[in-house]
Parts: structure tokens; C-alpha cells; sequence
């Protein structure tokens, strides 16, 4: 699950963190460093969201281009706007007290996770697209040098995630920006926009109907998400919109996330 820090292939700079690693990872029967889960008794509960701050690019773990087992990988300029879908995995005791590729030490008990491309550090909200649930990590860390992998998480993110038991998860991945001062846990509201660019996502008879659907669409972030009562019906809307091209990209975004197409409705 895991790559940069312990990889000799990458650059002299692994090489310095190799050896600073701390803790001896436990080994199996045969001597090969093993990974699992933490032995400490915590819960998702006990694992706090990070918290987004404006940080300088780490000393370490932005050299690029970087090669890893002959393949080379490039750091990006910046993580604004970053947005991506892909497999997660997690990793865990085995690289508990070791530095990161940022030179921080690895505790597997926070929201952290490895990138391969995202400077360090980054900090993004990650979705288990399997199951809605969410975190917020900071990415203070390389890897996961697997094919078909986006994101190593931490245990601890791991388990706000809900998936130590699969050990992989569909997820989103969106970066956060701290430039702006803008943290995912607290959104603006939306500024006033024409009327005409709102959607409506489904209509019921009964507004439990409504209520679930409007859960299901803030777990799959597509907010700001409201109920609309009129005439019998319970409608559920998306928006305000500032153009008919961003309804447009957020009706093509709910399809894609396996809602019905909402259609455009006037308040």
C-alpha cells in the first residue's frame, strides 16, 4: 500500500528520512515488516477532522520529478481546483513514528494521507463515493505506488471512511483551499443570482420522500440543496446557480453520481 519514504529508487532524499525512520514496524514469521490496523482502542469518533490552514510547501517531499520503481512522477504547482475519483487504500502500523515524505512523523491515529502528485502540504475533503462518508486530511505524503490507486489514507482517516474492513473505496478527492480562507465544514452562503437557474431533483407526495433525497444529495456534495412545499408536492431544489452553464455542469455532475437529471425550474 505504501511507497516513497522506503523506496530506494527515490532520490537522496528518501534516503535522509529512511534513516531517520523511528519505531520498528512489527514483522511477520518469516522477518517481512507487516501492516495493520492500530492496536489502540479508538473509534471514527476519535478521529478529528483536519484543520485547513495556509502552511509553506514542505522542505522535503516536493522534489520533482521523483522516480519510483521506474516510474516518474511529477509534482503539481499548486492544488487549487483539484478535484479526482479514484481508489483508495490506507495504510498503518507498520509506518507508525516513521517521517513522511514532508519530514513529518507518520501517526496512523490522524486525518492524514500520501498523494503522489498534490504538493505538500495539501489539504482536501475525501468522500467514500461506496458510502457518503467523508473527512477532512491534511497530505503530508507520497504514495500509493499502485497502479489504478489515487490516495493512501491514514488508519485513522481510513476509519472515518468506513473502509479498514474492504480495505479499498471508490472516493473523491477535493482539495481545499486555505489561500482564501475557505474551509469546506464552513461554506458562504450563495450570493443572489437570477432566479431562473435553479434544478429540481425530484418531487413527492409525502415530504420524507424529499428529506431523504436531500440527504442523499449533500452526502454526494451537491449543495446548496432545498425543499420546495406548493400544490401538493414536496420539491427538491438545487441552487441558486450564478449562469445556465453552472446548473448545466451540476446536472451533468448528479447524473454522473448516479441521480436522476434534474431539470431546470423557475422560483
Amino acid at each position: 500500500m505504501k511507497g516513497f519514504l522506503c523506496k530506494a529508487a527515490v532520490t537522496g532524499v528518501a534516503c535522509l528520512l529512511l534513516a531517520a525512520c523511528a519505531d520498528k514496524p512489527p514483522r511477520s514469521t518469516s522477518g517481512t515488516p507487516v501492516d495493520g490496523p492500530s492496536t489502540a482502542d479508538i473509534s471514527a469518533d476519535d478521529v478529528k477532522d483536519a484543520v485547513p490552514r495556509a502552511e509553506p510547501r514542505a522542505r522535503y517531499g516536493n522534489h520533482s520529478p521523483y522516480e519510483v520503481f521506474g516510474k516518474t512522477y511529477t509534482v503539481m504547482p499548486s492544488s487549487q481546483g483539484y478535484r479526482a475519483r479514484g481508489m483508495a487504500s490506507w495504510y498503518g502500523s507498520k509506518f507508525h513514528g516513521r517521517r513522511t515524505s514532508s519530514g513529518e512523523p507518520y501517526d496512523m491515529h490522524l486525518a492524514t494521507a500520501a498523494h503522489k502528485s498534490l504538493p505538500l502540504p495539501t489539504y482536501a475533503e475525501v468522500t467514500n463515493l461506496d458510502n457518503g462518508l467523508r473527512v477532512i486530511v491534511k497530505i503530508n505524503d507520497r504514495g500509493p505506488f499502485k497502479d489504478n490507486r489515487l490516495i493512501d489514507m491514514s488508519y485513522g482517516a481510513a476509519l472515518r471512511l468506513g473502509m479498514i474492513g474492504t480495505g479499498t473505496a471508490n472516493v473523491e478527492v477535493r482539495a481545499i483551499d486555505v489561500g482564501g480562507g475557505s474551509e469546506v465544514a464552513h461554506r458562504s452562503p450563495p450570493k443572489a443570482v437570477p432566479s431562473e437557474n435553479w434544478l429540481q431533483a425530484g418531487a413527492y407526495s409525502r415530504r420524507e420522500g424529499a428529506q431523504e433525497l436531500k440527504r442523499r444529495l449533500e452526502r454526494a456534495d451537491l449543495v446548496p440543496v432545498s425543499i420546495r412545499d406548493g400544490g401538493g408536492l414536496y420539491r427538491v431544489w438545487l441552487g441558486p446557480y450564478a449562469s445556465a452553464t453552472e446548473a448545466e455542469r451540476a446536472a451533468q455532475r448528479a447524473i454522473e453520481l448516479g441521480f436522476e437529471r434534474p431539470h431546470t425550474v423557475k422560483r
